[in-house]
């Protein structure tokens, strides 16, 4: 089983924080080095250049990418094989909780990789 988060007693889960590939933006190492609002502010047009993920939600007119059907599209698959800025399944366990109304969230990388073998 895995550990889930829940904001901190007495606060509620930032909807403006919720990323729409399933990361959540409030604990991101980025947002402070950036000055990055957030996906759901940014709209797509983030610190690092366009995310088409992102940009697809807002054609939509998603949150996020767990309200889709195509759960996870091609794109998404690929944000989540990125060997750099990937992740084990969190992202795509946060979309399906969001998508059923959770305040809770997994950090990127907390689960084991496929090969058991923490993330270096």
């Amino acid at each position: 089983m895995y550990k889930l988060c829940w904001p901190r007693e007495g606060m509620t889960l930032d909807k403006q924080m919720i990323g729409m590939c399933g990361a959540y933006c409030g604990i991101c190492e980025w947002r402070p080095k950036t000055d990055c609002p957030g996906c759901q502010v940014a709209r797509g047009d983030m610190f690092f250049g366009e995310c088409t993920v992102a940009k697809c939600c807002v054609d939509k007119g998603f949150t996020h990418c767990g309200e889709c059907s195509d759960l996870p599209c091609t794109d998404l698959q690929a944000a989540f094989d990125n060997p750099e800025h990937g992740d084990h399944g969190e992202r795509l366990i946060n979309l399906k909780a969001w998508a059923n109304g959770e305040e809770t969230y997994l950090k990127l990388r907390t689960l084991k990789k496929e090969d058991g073998q923490p993330d270096e």
